[in-house]
């Protein structure tokens, strides 16, 4: 009987145990900011160079004022491997928006559709990032939490490009953009406990200093008098914040408050 072979088995490395995955694999806002400024494995010299260069390369500033704040800020992020604090997140996203509108800023600000389209994508950013639930409030601090970094985000673009308007000595084009802005903050959700409210006010408070400026230095035609002013005084239901801005346009008009004239 002819013998019977066994072929000879090679023996298998079994591979060490990998880690397991984490078990939250969604990330917070502030993780993937965090991580996107993250340092990388380069060596710490050259990486301070790269980080320079690439702060002035992107000339971030309406002026060149905040070059300076977005480089010292890149170096104190790779010094501390910390999460970001409120007041860094603020910083942050005021950079990001800079970044946006350091490309040709007179032209963009000059655009009010464009202008309108950065605030509706904001606030869609507010909505989208509110947790949905069928049994408990949409409103209370948990979703607040969440859409904390986008009200942040909408706060500051009505604040910068007021600001560029501003400097551009644009008025009839503030008063525009002011009025804009308004009628999206008041489309801003409505939170549970009244301090997560305060965003809003602060809000309708830019907006108003931003057209109480530009009124000290722009007389309207009457036509567009008589309109800044009827819209102004329907702003009125959702802010006593625009009664300066109200009383001084009658002034420069030269009425009262119960005239024909600008009650039309």
């Amino acid at each position: 009987m002819a013998a019977l072979c066994h072929p000879r088995r090679a023996l298998v490395e079994i591979p060490a145990p990998q880690p397991k995955i984490a078990a939250r694999m969604r990330r917070s806002y502030l993780e993937i900011l965090g991580a996107r400024l993250a340092p990388s494995p380069l060596p710490r010299g050259r990486h301070t160079t790269l980080n320079t260069r690439r702060a002035q390369s992107l000339d971030l500033s309406i002026g060149g004022t905040w070059s300076g704040r977005l480089e010292e800020q890149c170096e104190k992020m790779d010094e501390q491997h910390t999460p970001l604090s409120q007041q860094q997140l603020v910083q942050l996203i005021r950079s990001l928006i800079l970044v946006e509108q350091s490309q040709e800023p007179r032209i963009l600000a000059a655009d009010l559709k464009y202008l309108q389209e950065d605030l509706q994508l904001k606030k869609t950013n507010i909505y989208r990032s509110i947790p949905y639930s069928r049994f408990g409030s949409n409103r209370d601090a948990h979703c607040y939490r969440k859409a904390y970094p986008h009200l942040v985000a909408f706060k500051v673009s009505c604040q910068e490009w007021g600001q560029v308007l501003l400097r551009n000595k644009e008025w009839d084009a503030v008063m525009e953009h002011s009025l804009m802005a308004w009628r999206y903050t008041s489309e801003l959700p409505q939170w549970d406990t009244a301090n997560h409210n305060a965003l809003r006010e602060q809000c309708y408070g830019i907006l108003a200093t931003h057209s109480l400026a530009a009124l000290q230095h722009y007389k309207p035609e009457p036509n567009r008098g008589r309109e800044l002013l009827r819209r102004l005084k329907m702003a009125q239901a959702h802010s006593q914040s625009i009664v300066p801005c109200i009383q001084e346009l009658q002034r420069i008009m030269g009425c009262a408050d119960d005239s024909p004239f600008c009650s039309k």
